[in-house]
């Protein structure tokens, strides 16, 4: 044979690879954004019905089964696999492209919300898991290489994933939002397929119907992406008893204002933080209990709190300096500017005694050398893993660590009636670092029945009288509030901690028995 001949033959035989480059391009692209739309259905299922361990562990499990599902059904299709590949494609990029959307409707007018949230799961997984085999099987038509055609798929189908899982939480969501990011998933899927389509229209049946299709769905999948702020605004009127006056996406979570009349109001997560109507309430007890009990309150430090509100409340002692840590910049720097609110919290976080930090209240606990007469404990209630280990021994031994001499520390604990276990849990927890503890509740009309748990290393009594100006504590009206009724009791719980994290299961027990 000459060199001629040779070379020609070679170069025969690396063209199928080259020919199917795209195809393996197709595989990170479905594989990166069917990792998109899992975490965004689960994502939205814990902003939606709560308990975030559940449903990402039921979104996981179901996706893995679907894959399953979807690699044996495989099997059954024997003819036609370029029409079913591309019927895959586009499978795929329209049920996840919409699958934000749905959950969102099925929140509002189903009942049945679950049952469609693991359909989409199913759907979506069993699609992806058809994928690899078809393409396998493509492939290999042409190409008896099988060592090869599969190392080259399962990689870009593992890289595929990585992007996704990576790509979601510190790119997509914080900077798109649940819509947009799944329109522009669903058209990144049907701009795969279009490429296949138009690319191999030779190998496919009835081309040009396929490629009419994916055009008309590329195109309806970019209208979603253009109008998602839109249709965001038009969910969240649905969602929200009121009208809803800004609605952002930060880094870490989804905030969220509405308004009716006089009462304002600071959601995230679809967690209600205050109502300009009764909030007074809740942050008179947060703040000014504590210092009463507290010998000083010169040095006063809040975790959580970013809406500037117990900020507000502590500035009317001259004597204070505060320092604040909230995780989220986006909450403080919205609550620093927005007229409504900045109403609202006085224009807290932009006086000078008061230093904002944005960092995890745990990691600063973990690195700060500084000691506080009064901590304050105002973060979001413990609903998930992260919040969580906010609420454990070991981050109640931080807190104590930092309190000065006879200092005091108190911290939101959820409803002493609604989620008493949970309340009680976190009430054991503080007092097994060997603080002495003592709890106290009061009526928020928005909440419910609001309680605290206030601690200190030594006695806990009364050094100074309330302020003259609050709205509903009074030195008469203070005693009672730390009393409980039989009905908002509970004694079997156990101790919260980083390895066994018991309030969130009691913490949703209650949401599940309320809700």
């Amino acid at each position: 044979m000459s060199l001629f001949a040779k070379k020609k033959d070679a170069s025969d035989k690396k063209s199928p690879g080259r020919e199917y480059r795209l195809l393996m391009l197709t595989t990170l692209i479905i594989s990166g954004c069917s990792m998109v739309y899992e975490l965004i259905i689960s994502a939205v299922s814990s902003y939606l019905a709560g308990d975030s361990t559940l449903q990402y562990s039921v979104t996981i499990g179901l996706y893995m089964f679907a894959l399953g599902l979807g690699s044996f059904l495989s099997k059954f299709i024997k003819k036609d696999l370029w029409g079913w590949f591309a019927r895959v494609e586009i499978g795929i990029g329209i049920i996840g492209g919409t699958c934000s959307l749905v959950l969102f409707l099925a929140h509002l007018y189903l009942t049945s919300y679950q049952i469609v949230m693991y359909l989409e799961i199913l759907s979506i997984g069993t699609l992806a898991g058809l994928e690899i085999p078809l393409l396998t099987r493509i492939i290999e038509e042409d190409r008896k290489e099988l060592r090869v055609t599969l190392s080259s798929i399962f990689s870009f189908d593992y890289i595929g994933g990585l992007i996704g899982s990576v790509a979601f939480p510190m790119l997509l969501l914080p900077s798109f939002g649940y819509f947009a990011t799944c329109f522009l998933s669903g058209a990144l899927n049907l701009t795969a397929a279009t490429l296949i389509v138009f690319k191999y229209k030779s190998k496919l049946k009835d081309a040009l119907v396929y490629r009419i299709i994916v055009v008309v769905l590329l195109c309806c999948m970019i209208f979603g992406m253009i109008f998602a702020e839109n249709i965001g605004s038009l969910i969240e009127n649905g969602l929200y008893r009121d009208r809803v006056i800004l609605s952002e996406q930060t880094e870490y979570q989804k905030i969220v204002l509405t308004k009716h009349k006089d009462d304002l109001r600071l959601y995230i997560d679809g967690n209600c933080q205050f109502s300009t109507m009764d909030e007074y309430r809740y942050h008179e007890a947060l703040v000014h209990i504590p210092l009463a009990y507290a010998e000083k309150h010169e040095n006063i430090l809040i975790l959580g709190g970013g809406d500037g509100l117990a900020a507000r409340e502590l500035l009317k002692y001259p004597d204070t300096k505060i320092t604040l840590v909230d995780l989220d910049k986006g909450i403080t720097d919205l609550c620093s500017t927005e007229p409504q609110i900045t109403s609202v919290n006085g224009n807290s976080l932009t006086n000078e005694r008061v230093r904002v930090i944005n960092n995890d209240a745990y990691k600063f606990l973990e690195n700060s050398k500084d000691r506080y007469d009064v901590i304050i404990v105002d973060l979001p209630d413990p609903n998930n893993v992260t919040l969580n280990k906010l609420y454990t021994n070991v981050f109640y031994r931080l807190c104590a660590n930092h309190l000065t001499k006879n200092g005091i520390l108190n911290v939101q604990s959820t409803s002493p009636y609604y989620a008493k276990k949970a309340y009680w849990c976190i009430n054991k927890t503080i007092a097994s670092e060997g603080l002495n503890v003592k709890g106290f509740h009061l009526q928020v009309p928005a909440f419910g029945d609001w309680g605290f748990n206030m601690a200190c290393a030594g006695e806990l009594k009364k050094h100074h009288e309330l302020p003259a100006d609050t709205r509903y504590i009074t030195e008469e009206n203070l005693p009672s509030m730390f009393l409980f009724g039989k009905d908002e009791k509970a004694d079997d719980v156990e101790i919260n901690s980083l390895t066994k994290p018991v309030l969130i299961q009691y913490y949703n027990d209650a949401v599940r028995e309320w809700g």
